[in-house]
C-alpha cells in the first residue's frame, strides 16, 4: 500500500497492527442463523446477528437501535448510531436488513422509540453461545466478533481502511489496520501454498 498516511509508524503500534483478529466466515455466521430460525424468538434474535455481522455495530449500540434510527441516505439506507463516547455516527445498512427490520418493526407494532431488542448485553451472549454450539461452531464466539467479521468482509470487498474506519467509529487507524495485517497474511500463506518444488534432482541427479 503506497499511502503512508495509513500505515502506524511506531514500533509498538506496527507490532499491535500486525496482531491477527479472529472472525467468522459468513457461511459459519449463516450456520448460526439458521439454527435461530427453529427457536420460538427465532426471527428477533436472526435479526440481531445479521444486525451486528452486516453492520459492524458494537453490542451496545445494537441493542439500542429503534426503528427511528433508520433513515435513507443517497438511495440507500444508513443507521444513527451513538457510538462508543456518545458519539454520534451514521453506519451504512444494507437494504434487504433495513427492510427486514421495519418489516419486523411493523409486525410487532413497534414505536419509533422502542428498541428492537428488549434484553441486555449478557442475554445477548447467551443467545449468541448457545446458537453457536447448536451450529456446531468451534470457535469462541462471542457478540463483538461479529463487529470483526464485518470488518473482515467489508475491508476484503472494498479495500478502503481509511472508509472502514469510518463505518466502525475508530478513533485511529491501529485496530483498523489489524484487520488489514490479517486478510495479508491470509494471502501471503495461500500464495506460498502454492509453490511446488521440483523433485527431480532430490537425489542429485539432472
Amino acid at each position: 500500500m503506497e499511502n503512508r498516511r495509513l500505515v502506524p509508524t511506531k514500533g509498538f503500534a506496527l507490532q499491535k497492527a500486525g496482531r491477527i483478529v479472529e472472525y467468522l466466515l459468513p457461511e459459519e455466521i449463516y450456520r448460526i442463523i439458521e439454527t435461530l430460525k427453529e427457536e420460538r424468538n427465532g426471527e428477533r434474535n436472526v435479526l440481531l446477528i445479521l444486525t451486528l455481522f452486516e453492520t459492524g455495530l458494537r453490542i451496545s449500540e445494537a441493542l439500542s437501535l429503534t426503528p427511528k434510527k433508520i433513515d435513507r441516505y443517497n438511495g440507500g439506507y444508513v443507521l444513527h448510531i451513538i457510538g462508543k463516547g456518545n458519539k454520534p455516527r451514521t453506519v451504512a445498512c444494507p437494504e434487504e436488513l433495513a427492510n427486514r427490520l421495519k418489516a419486523y418493526a411493523y409486525e410487532k407494532n413497534l414505536t419509533p422509540d422502542s428498541r428492537f431488542w428488549k434484553f441486555n448485553r449478557t442475554r445477548a451472549w447467551q443467545i449468541i453461545k448457545e446458537a453457536s454450539k447448536k451450529a456446531g461452531i468451534t470457535k469462541r464466539v462471542y457478540p463483538h466478533l461479529f463487529r470483526h467479521s464485518d470488518a473482515i468482509e467489508r475491508l476484503r470487498q472494498t479495500g478502503n481502511p481509511r472508509a472502514l474506519q469510518h463505518h466502525l467509529g475508530h478513533s485511529s487507524m491501529m485496530m483498523t489496520m489489524r484487520y488489514l495485517s490479517t486478510l495479508q497474511e491470509e494471502d501471503s500463506l495461500r500464495i506460498q501454498q502454492e509453490v511446488q518444488f521440483n523433485r527431480r534432482n532430490e537425489n542429485g541427479r539432472d
